[in-house]
Protein backbone atom coordinates (compact mmCIF):
# COMPACT_ATOMS: atom_id res chain seq x y z
CA UNK A 1 0.00 0.00 0.00
CA UNK A 2 1.52 3.34 -1.15
CA UNK A 3 1.60 6.37 1.03
CA UNK A 4 -0.44 8.57 -1.12
CA UNK A 5 -3.81 5.86 -0.75
CA UNK A 6 -3.58 6.65 2.95
CA UNK A 7 -6.07 9.07 4.16
CA UNK A 8 -5.51 11.05 7.34
CA UNK A 9 -7.97 13.28 9.08
CA UNK A 10 -6.68 15.77 11.49
CA UNK A 11 -8.69 16.81 14.01
CA UNK A 12 -7.25 19.79 16.42
CA UNK A 13 -9.22 22.86 17.68
CA UNK A 14 -5.89 24.96 17.36
CA UNK A 15 -5.00 25.84 13.83
CA UNK A 16 -1.00 25.85 14.09
CA UNK A 17 -0.84 22.20 15.32
CA UNK A 18 -3.48 21.24 12.46
CA UNK A 19 -1.33 22.64 9.75
CA UNK A 20 2.23 21.56 11.32
CA UNK A 21 0.70 18.32 10.83
CA UNK A 22 -0.34 18.49 7.83
CA UNK A 23 2.72 19.81 6.05
CA UNK A 24 4.43 17.03 7.92
CA UNK A 25 2.36 13.88 6.67
CA UNK A 26 1.81 15.57 2.90
CA UNK A 27 5.79 15.86 2.61
CA UNK A 28 5.85 12.01 3.64
CA UNK A 29 3.75 11.70 0.88
CA UNK A 30 0.27 11.15 2.70
CA UNK A 31 -3.21 12.47 1.34
CA UNK A 32 -4.24 14.66 4.65
CA UNK A 33 -7.49 16.51 5.04
CA UNK A 34 -7.85 18.81 8.52
CA UNK A 35 -11.02 19.70 11.11
CA UNK A 36 -11.20 22.48 13.19
CA UNK A 37 -13.61 19.94 16.05
CA UNK A 38 -15.37 17.05 16.24
CA UNK A 39 -18.73 18.05 14.35
CA UNK A 40 -16.37 19.50 10.77
CA UNK A 41 -14.45 15.69 11.27
CA UNK A 42 -18.04 13.61 11.31
CA UNK A 43 -19.58 15.82 8.59
CA UNK A 44 -15.61 15.53 6.42
CA UNK A 45 -16.39 11.37 7.20
CA UNK A 46 -19.37 11.17 6.01
CA UNK A 47 -18.65 12.26 2.60
CA UNK A 48 -15.03 10.61 2.43
CA UNK A 49 -12.78 7.92 2.82
CA UNK A 50 -10.17 8.07 5.67
CA UNK A 51 -7.86 5.19 6.68
CA UNK A 52 -5.94 7.00 10.28
CA UNK A 53 -7.72 9.79 12.12
CA UNK A 54 -5.41 11.54 14.66
CA UNK A 55 -7.09 13.63 16.86
CA UNK A 56 -6.87 15.90 20.21
CA UNK A 57 -8.39 14.71 23.22
CA UNK A 58 -9.07 18.02 25.10
CA UNK A 59 -11.15 20.23 22.78
CA UNK A 60 -14.27 22.44 22.64
CA UNK A 61 -17.41 20.84 22.57
CA UNK A 62 -17.12 16.98 22.05
CA UNK A 63 -13.86 15.74 23.10
CA UNK A 64 -11.72 13.12 21.20
CA UNK A 65 -12.36 10.68 23.12
CA UNK A 66 -16.13 11.15 22.90
CA UNK A 67 -15.39 11.25 18.77
CA UNK A 68 -13.66 8.20 18.59
CA UNK A 69 -16.73 6.30 20.59
CA UNK A 70 -19.16 7.95 18.11
CA UNK A 71 -17.41 6.53 15.24
CA UNK A 72 -17.03 3.65 16.35
CA UNK A 73 -20.63 2.40 14.99
CA UNK A 74 -20.10 4.13 11.64
CA UNK A 75 -16.54 3.51 10.91
CA UNK A 76 -15.14 0.81 12.56
CA UNK A 77 -12.16 0.63 9.86
CA UNK A 78 -10.74 3.75 11.10
CA UNK A 79 -7.80 3.99 12.93
CA UNK A 80 -7.97 6.16 15.75
CA UNK A 81 -4.35 7.52 17.18
CA UNK A 82 -5.35 9.82 20.18
CA UNK A 83 -3.29 13.76 20.84
CA UNK A 84 -3.10 14.84 24.56
CA UNK A 85 -1.03 16.75 27.01
CA UNK A 86 -2.24 15.46 29.84
CA UNK A 87 -0.87 11.90 29.15
CA UNK A 88 -1.51 9.60 31.84
CA UNK A 89 -1.84 5.84 31.96
CA UNK A 90 -5.27 5.82 33.14
CA UNK A 91 -6.22 8.09 30.02
CA UNK A 92 -4.40 5.75 27.46
CA UNK A 93 -5.92 2.79 29.40
CA UNK A 94 -9.37 4.35 28.55
CA UNK A 95 -8.64 5.47 24.99
CA UNK A 96 -7.61 1.89 24.22
CA UNK A 97 -10.36 0.00 26.09
CA UNK A 98 -13.05 2.37 23.84
CA UNK A 99 -11.11 1.30 20.52
CA UNK A 100 -8.18 3.80 19.61
CA UNK A 101 -5.63 2.26 18.09
CA UNK A 102 -3.23 4.46 20.20
CA UNK A 103 -2.12 7.52 21.71
CA UNK A 104 0.49 9.96 21.78
CA UNK A 105 1.59 12.88 24.19
CA UNK A 106 2.21 16.19 23.45
CA UNK A 107 4.78 17.71 22.43
CA UNK A 108 5.80 14.78 20.92
CA UNK A 109 8.94 13.87 18.03
CA UNK A 110 7.21 13.39 14.34
CA UNK A 111 9.25 10.31 13.99
CA UNK A 112 7.32 8.39 17.01
CA UNK A 113 3.96 9.75 15.07
CA UNK A 114 5.51 8.04 11.72
CA UNK A 115 6.19 4.76 13.75
CA UNK A 116 2.84 4.66 15.13
CA UNK A 117 1.53 5.56 11.48
CA UNK A 118 3.31 2.78 9.82
CA UNK A 119 2.21 0.03 12.39
CA UNK A 120 -1.55 1.11 11.17
CA UNK A 121 -0.30 0.69 7.51
CA UNK A 122 0.98 -2.48 8.16
CA UNK A 123 -1.44 -4.10 10.09
CA UNK A 124 -4.16 -2.91 7.35
CA UNK A 125 -1.63 -4.41 4.74
CA UNK A 126 -2.05 -7.59 6.42
CA UNK A 127 -5.85 -7.67 7.29
CA UNK A 128 -6.18 -6.72 3.35
CA UNK A 129 -4.16 -10.02 2.29
CA UNK A 130 -5.14 -11.99 4.54
CA UNK A 131 -8.88 -11.26 3.52
CA UNK A 132 -7.88 -11.65 0.15
CA UNK A 133 -6.45 -14.92 0.75
CA UNK A 134 -9.42 -16.18 2.83
CA UNK A 135 -11.92 -14.65 -0.19
CA UNK A 136 -9.68 -16.74 -2.62
CA UNK A 137 -9.44 -20.04 -0.43
CA UNK A 138 -13.10 -19.77 0.00
CA UNK A 139 -13.34 -19.94 -4.14
CA UNK A 140 -10.96 -22.51 -4.61
CA UNK A 141 -12.90 -24.41 -1.86
CA UNK A 142 -16.03 -24.60 -3.18
CA UNK A 143 -17.89 -28.32 -3.18
CA UNK A 144 -19.24 -27.50 -6.66
CA UNK A 145 -15.32 -27.71 -8.16
CA UNK A 146 -15.63 -31.63 -8.22
CA UNK A 147 -16.52 -32.59 -11.92
CA UNK A 148 -19.90 -34.48 -11.81
CA UNK A 149 -23.70 -34.62 -12.38
CA UNK A 150 -24.64 -38.17 -12.14
CA UNK A 151 -27.62 -38.99 -9.58
CA UNK A 152 -25.18 -41.01 -7.68
CA UNK A 153 -22.45 -38.12 -7.19
CA UNK A 154 -24.95 -35.22 -6.70
CA UNK A 155 -26.37 -37.78 -3.69
CA UNK A 156 -22.87 -38.14 -2.85
CA UNK A 157 -22.34 -34.01 -2.48
CA UNK A 158 -25.52 -33.41 -0.85
CA UNK A 159 -24.05 -35.34 2.11
CA UNK A 160 -20.69 -34.05 2.31
CA UNK A 161 -22.43 -30.63 2.22
CA UNK A 162 -24.57 -31.58 5.23
CA UNK A 163 -21.82 -33.54 7.04
CA UNK A 164 -19.13 -30.80 6.47
CA UNK A 165 -20.66 -28.24 8.71
CA UNK A 166 -20.38 -30.39 11.71
CA UNK A 167 -17.36 -32.17 13.52
CA UNK A 168 -18.58 -35.63 13.51
CA UNK A 169 -15.74 -38.29 12.54
CA UNK A 170 -16.55 -39.60 8.61
CA UNK A 171 -15.83 -42.72 6.99
CA UNK A 172 -14.99 -42.71 3.25
CA UNK A 173 -15.25 -46.28 1.65
CA UNK A 174 -15.11 -46.52 -1.86
CA UNK A 175 -12.97 -48.64 -4.46
CA UNK A 176 -9.01 -46.98 -5.29
CA UNK A 177 -9.01 -44.25 -7.80
CA UNK A 178 -12.82 -43.32 -6.77
CA UNK A 179 -11.90 -40.22 -5.59
CA UNK A 180 -11.51 -40.49 -1.50
CA UNK A 181 -8.95 -38.29 -0.80
CA UNK A 182 -10.56 -35.35 -3.07
CA UNK A 183 -13.83 -35.77 -0.98
CA UNK A 184 -11.68 -35.88 2.76
CA UNK A 185 -10.57 -32.24 1.37
CA UNK A 186 -13.73 -31.04 -0.15
CA UNK A 187 -15.30 -32.09 4.24
CA UNK A 188 -12.29 -30.17 5.21
CA UNK A 189 -12.48 -27.00 2.95
CA UNK A 190 -16.59 -26.69 4.00
CA UNK A 191 -16.39 -26.85 7.89
CA UNK A 192 -15.02 -24.36 10.47
CA UNK A 193 -11.64 -25.60 10.28
CA UNK A 194 -10.83 -25.06 6.88
CA UNK A 195 -8.25 -22.30 7.33
CA UNK A 196 -6.68 -24.72 9.62
CA UNK A 197 -4.10 -27.83 8.06
CA UNK A 198 -5.55 -30.67 5.92
CA UNK A 199 -2.89 -33.53 6.69
CA UNK A 200 -2.81 -36.54 5.07
CA UNK A 201 -1.70 -39.78 6.47
CA UNK A 202 -0.71 -43.03 4.40
CA UNK A 203 -1.49 -45.91 6.77
CA UNK A 204 -0.75 -48.54 4.16
CA UNK A 205 2.83 -46.64 3.49
CA UNK A 206 4.90 -46.83 6.16
CA UNK A 207 5.68 -49.64 8.59
CA UNK A 208 4.69 -49.55 12.24
CA UNK A 209 8.02 -48.02 13.71
CA UNK A 210 8.00 -45.21 11.30
CA UNK A 211 4.23 -44.82 11.54
CA UNK A 212 4.29 -44.18 15.02
CA UNK A 213 7.20 -41.61 14.99
CA UNK A 214 4.87 -40.13 11.67
CA UNK A 215 1.48 -39.86 13.72
CA UNK A 216 2.91 -38.76 17.16
CA UNK A 217 6.10 -37.45 16.33
CA UNK A 218 9.58 -38.14 18.73
CA UNK A 219 12.37 -35.89 20.80
CA UNK A 220 15.87 -36.10 20.01
CA UNK A 221 17.67 -38.81 20.68
CA UNK A 222 14.48 -40.69 21.16
CA UNK A 223 15.81 -43.67 18.30
CA UNK A 224 18.61 -44.29 16.23
CA UNK A 225 18.38 -41.36 13.18
CA UNK A 226 16.25 -38.97 15.80
CA UNK A 227 18.75 -36.03 15.33
CA UNK A 228 15.92 -32.93 15.89
CA UNK A 229 12.87 -32.86 17.94
CA UNK A 230 10.06 -33.63 15.54
CA UNK A 231 6.18 -32.89 15.49
CA UNK A 232 3.80 -35.89 14.37
CA UNK A 233 0.89 -35.78 12.04
CA UNK A 234 -1.49 -35.51 15.01
CA UNK A 235 0.16 -32.30 16.80
CA UNK A 236 0.48 -30.82 13.06
CA UNK A 237 -3.35 -31.26 12.41
CA UNK A 238 -4.47 -29.09 15.23
CA UNK A 239 -7.97 -26.66 14.85
CA UNK A 240 -7.73 -29.09 11.31
CA UNK A 241 -8.56 -31.98 10.14
CA UNK A 242 -6.32 -35.11 9.85
CA UNK A 243 -7.21 -37.82 7.06
CA UNK A 244 -5.93 -41.66 7.40
CA UNK A 245 -6.07 -43.23 3.91
CA UNK A 246 -6.25 -46.69 3.80
CA UNK A 247 -6.36 -46.64 7.88
CA UNK A 248 -7.42 -50.70 7.70
CA UNK A 249 -3.48 -51.23 7.12
CA UNK A 250 -2.78 -49.61 10.44
CA UNK A 251 -0.75 -52.40 12.81
CA UNK A 252 -2.97 -53.82 15.61
CA UNK A 253 -0.71 -51.39 18.23
CA UNK A 254 -0.87 -48.73 16.36
CA UNK A 255 -5.11 -48.52 16.17
CA UNK A 256 -4.75 -49.50 19.92
CA UNK A 257 -2.64 -45.89 20.09
CA UNK A 258 -5.13 -43.92 17.33
CA UNK A 259 -8.17 -45.07 19.35
CA UNK A 260 -6.29 -43.84 22.93
CA UNK A 261 -5.55 -40.15 20.85
CA UNK A 262 -8.93 -40.29 19.60
CA UNK A 263 -10.82 -40.95 22.34
CA UNK A 264 -8.77 -38.08 24.82
CA UNK A 265 -7.16 -35.93 22.06
CA UNK A 266 -3.95 -36.40 24.02
CA UNK A 267 -0.77 -38.53 23.49
CA UNK A 268 3.25 -37.83 24.03
CA UNK A 269 5.70 -37.97 21.99
CA UNK A 270 7.85 -40.71 21.41
CA UNK A 271 11.03 -40.56 23.84
CA UNK A 272 8.79 -37.92 25.97
CA UNK A 273 6.63 -38.11 29.12
CA UNK A 274 4.78 -34.81 28.05
CA UNK A 275 1.19 -34.87 27.42
CA UNK A 276 0.75 -32.72 24.44
CA UNK A 277 -3.22 -32.21 24.02
CA UNK A 278 -4.51 -31.11 20.64
CA UNK A 279 -8.08 -30.48 19.00
CA UNK A 280 -8.45 -32.27 15.23
CA UNK A 281 -11.45 -33.98 12.92
CA UNK A 282 -10.53 -37.24 11.96
CA UNK A 283 -11.80 -38.36 8.36
CA UNK A 284 -10.94 -41.99 7.55
CA UNK A 285 -10.66 -43.68 4.51
CA UNK A 286 -10.57 -47.55 2.85
CA UNK A 287 -10.93 -49.40 -0.25
CA UNK A 288 -11.55 -52.23 1.91
CA UNK A 289 -15.03 -53.07 3.62
CA UNK A 290 -14.11 -52.54 7.31
CA UNK A 291 -16.96 -54.39 8.70
CA UNK A 292 -15.19 -57.82 7.18
CA UNK A 293 -12.04 -56.63 8.08
CA UNK A 294 -13.40 -56.30 11.77
CA UNK A 295 -14.89 -60.19 11.42
CA UNK A 296 -11.74 -60.86 10.38
CA UNK A 297 -9.74 -59.98 13.24
CA UNK A 298 -7.75 -57.71 11.10
CA UNK A 299 -9.15 -54.40 12.29
CA UNK A 300 -10.19 -53.67 15.96
CA UNK A 301 -13.77 -53.60 16.59
CA UNK A 302 -14.12 -50.48 18.93
CA UNK A 303 -11.51 -48.20 16.76
CA UNK A 304 -13.91 -48.99 13.54
CA UNK A 305 -17.24 -48.03 15.71
CA UNK A 306 -15.15 -44.47 16.79
CA UNK A 307 -14.39 -43.80 13.60
CA UNK A 308 -17.80 -45.28 11.64
CA UNK A 309 -19.30 -42.13 13.31
CA UNK A 310 -21.13 -41.28 9.33
CA UNK A 311 -20.13 -43.26 6.35
CA UNK A 312 -19.93 -41.98 2.78
CA UNK A 313 -19.49 -44.47 0.15
CA UNK A 314 -18.28 -43.54 -3.38
CA UNK A 315 -19.22 -44.84 -6.62
CA UNK A 316 -16.79 -46.29 -9.05
CA UNK A 317 -16.92 -44.56 -12.63
CA UNK A 318 -18.41 -47.74 -13.97
CA UNK A 319 -21.71 -46.77 -11.85
CA UNK A 320 -21.43 -43.04 -12.86
CA UNK A 321 -20.66 -43.15 -16.52
CA UNK A 322 -22.19 -40.01 -17.45
CA UNK A 323 -20.02 -38.12 -16.04
CA UNK A 324 -17.03 -39.62 -17.86
CA UNK A 325 -17.57 -37.29 -20.91
CA UNK A 326 -17.44 -34.27 -18.35
CA UNK A 327 -14.22 -35.36 -16.46
CA UNK A 328 -12.81 -35.79 -19.78
CA UNK A 329 -13.53 -32.13 -20.35
CA UNK A 330 -11.65 -31.37 -17.27
CA UNK A 331 -8.29 -33.58 -17.76
CA UNK A 332 -7.89 -32.20 -21.09
CA UNK A 333 -8.45 -28.84 -19.98
CA UNK A 334 -6.11 -28.91 -17.13
CA UNK A 335 -3.55 -30.28 -18.90
CA UNK A 336 -3.25 -28.49 -21.52
CA UNK A 337 -1.25 -25.83 -20.21
CA UNK A 338 1.33 -28.10 -18.00
CA UNK A 339 1.64 -30.32 -21.05
CA UNK A 340 2.23 -27.32 -23.54
CA UNK A 341 -0.80 -28.61 -25.79
CA UNK A 342 -4.29 -27.33 -27.13
CA UNK A 343 -6.16 -30.28 -27.64
CA UNK A 344 -9.66 -29.61 -28.06
CA UNK A 345 -11.71 -32.72 -27.31
CA UNK A 346 -11.94 -36.33 -27.88
CA UNK A 347 -13.11 -37.32 -31.13
CA UNK A 348 -16.66 -39.34 -31.25
CA UNK A 349 -14.95 -42.82 -31.25
CA UNK A 350 -12.36 -42.13 -28.63
CA UNK A 351 -15.30 -41.04 -26.61
CA UNK A 352 -17.57 -44.06 -27.30
CA UNK A 353 -14.37 -46.34 -25.84
CA UNK A 354 -14.00 -44.41 -23.24
CA UNK A 355 -17.77 -44.78 -22.40
CA UNK A 356 -17.98 -48.51 -23.03
CA UNK A 357 -14.79 -49.13 -21.18
CA UNK A 358 -14.67 -51.11 -17.01
CA UNK A 359 -12.59 -48.83 -15.45
CA UNK A 360 -11.28 -50.62 -13.07
CA UNK A 361 -9.08 -48.14 -12.01
CA UNK A 362 -11.65 -45.75 -11.63
CA UNK A 363 -11.22 -41.78 -11.89
CA UNK A 364 -7.59 -42.12 -11.66
CA UNK A 365 -7.01 -44.67 -14.20
CA UNK A 366 -9.32 -42.08 -16.41
CA UNK A 367 -7.26 -39.02 -15.66
CA UNK A 368 -3.72 -41.21 -16.21
CA UNK A 369 -5.03 -42.61 -19.96
CA UNK A 370 -5.98 -39.40 -20.60
CA UNK A 371 -2.93 -37.66 -19.62
CA UNK A 372 -1.03 -40.03 -21.86
CA UNK A 373 -3.40 -39.85 -24.64
CA UNK A 374 -2.92 -36.17 -24.62
CA UNK A 375 1.15 -36.92 -24.68
CA UNK A 376 0.98 -39.04 -28.20
CA UNK A 377 -1.83 -37.57 -29.98
CA UNK A 378 -0.60 -35.50 -33.07
CA UNK A 379 -3.76 -33.42 -33.97
CA UNK A 380 -6.76 -31.09 -31.85
CA UNK A 381 -8.58 -34.23 -31.22
CA UNK A 382 -8.15 -37.37 -28.76
CA UNK A 383 -8.41 -40.92 -31.51
CA UNK A 384 -8.69 -44.26 -30.84
CA UNK A 385 -4.84 -45.23 -31.13
CA UNK A 386 -4.17 -42.71 -28.80
CA UNK A 387 -5.75 -44.28 -25.94
CA UNK A 388 -3.90 -46.89 -23.62
CA UNK A 389 -6.69 -49.12 -22.76
CA UNK A 390 -7.35 -52.52 -22.66
CA UNK A 391 -10.41 -55.13 -22.27
CA UNK A 392 -9.66 -58.19 -19.59
CA UNK A 393 -8.36 -60.38 -22.13
CA UNK A 394 -5.24 -57.46 -23.06
CA UNK A 395 -6.33 -56.38 -26.57
CA UNK A 396 -5.74 -53.11 -27.66
CA UNK A 397 -9.75 -51.21 -27.36
CA UNK A 398 -8.75 -48.79 -29.79
CA UNK A 399 -8.72 -51.39 -32.48
CA UNK A 400 -10.95 -50.68 -35.17
CA UNK A 401 -13.18 -53.87 -34.84
CA UNK A 402 -13.85 -53.34 -31.57
CA UNK A 403 -15.71 -50.21 -31.90
CA UNK A 404 -19.15 -51.55 -33.57
CA UNK A 405 -19.75 -53.40 -30.27
CA UNK A 406 -18.64 -50.79 -27.99
CA UNK A 407 -20.91 -49.03 -29.34
CA UNK A 408 -23.60 -51.48 -29.57
CA UNK A 409 -23.20 -52.49 -25.69
CA UNK A 410 -23.06 -48.58 -24.88
CA UNK A 411 -26.53 -48.07 -26.70
CA UNK A 412 -28.28 -51.11 -25.13
CA UNK A 413 -26.88 -50.35 -21.45
CA UNK A 414 -28.59 -46.62 -21.54
CA UNK A 415 -31.50 -48.10 -23.13
CA UNK A 416 -31.91 -50.44 -20.58
CA UNK A 417 -30.93 -48.30 -17.81
CA UNK A 418 -34.04 -46.02 -19.13
CA UNK A 419 -36.24 -48.78 -19.31
CA UNK A 420 -35.89 -48.01 -22.97
CA UNK A 421 -37.38 -44.62 -22.87
CA UNK A 422 -35.84 -43.48 -26.67
CA UNK A 423 -36.41 -40.04 -25.88
CA UNK A 424 -34.69 -40.01 -22.36
CA UNK A 425 -32.12 -42.33 -23.52
CA UNK A 426 -31.05 -40.16 -26.81
CA UNK A 427 -30.69 -36.77 -24.64
CA UNK A 428 -28.12 -39.11 -23.02
CA UNK A 429 -26.22 -40.20 -25.67
CA UNK A 430 -26.43 -36.81 -27.37
CA UNK A 431 -28.30 -38.34 -30.56
CA UNK A 432 -31.50 -37.98 -32.13
CA UNK A 433 -34.13 -40.00 -31.54
CA UNK A 434 -34.07 -40.83 -35.45
CA UNK A 435 -30.32 -41.87 -35.12
CA UNK A 436 -30.87 -43.72 -32.40
CA UNK A 437 -33.74 -45.81 -33.97
CA UNK A 438 -31.39 -46.57 -36.77
CA UNK A 439 -28.39 -47.78 -34.57
CA UNK A 440 -31.15 -50.31 -32.62
CA UNK A 441 -31.97 -51.78 -35.87
CA UNK A 442 -28.28 -52.07 -37.24
CA UNK A 443 -27.18 -53.68 -34.29
CA UNK A 444 -30.64 -55.73 -33.74
CA UNK A 445 -31.02 -54.63 -30.47
CA UNK A 446 -34.55 -56.21 -29.16
CA UNK A 447 -36.65 -54.58 -25.98
CA UNK A 448 -37.49 -57.82 -24.19
CA UNK A 449 -40.66 -58.79 -23.33
CA UNK A 450 -42.97 -57.40 -20.51
CA UNK A 451 -43.78 -60.12 -17.84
Amino acid sequence: MESKDIHILIVDDESAVRESLRKWLEAEGFTVETACDSAVALKRIETQRFDIMITDIRMPGMDGMELQEKLLGTSPDLAVILMTAYGTVDTAVTALKRGAYDYITKPFEPEKLSLIIQNVIRQRGIGAENIQLRQKIDRLMSIDEIVGESVRIREVLDTVKTVAGTDVTVLIQGESGTGKELFARAIHNNSRRRYAPFIPISCGSLPETLLESELFGHEKGAFTGAQHRRKGKLEMAHNGTAFFDEIVHLSPKTQVDLLRALETKQFTRIGSNEVITVDFRIVCASNMDLRQAVSEGKFREDLYYRINVFTIYLPPLRERRSDIPLLAAHFIQQNNAALGKEIEGLSEEASNILMGYGWPGNVRELENALERAMVVAKGRRIDPEDLPLMDRSGQNLARDESLEEMAREHILRVLESNEWNMTRAAKILKIDRVTLYNKVRKFGLERPLSK
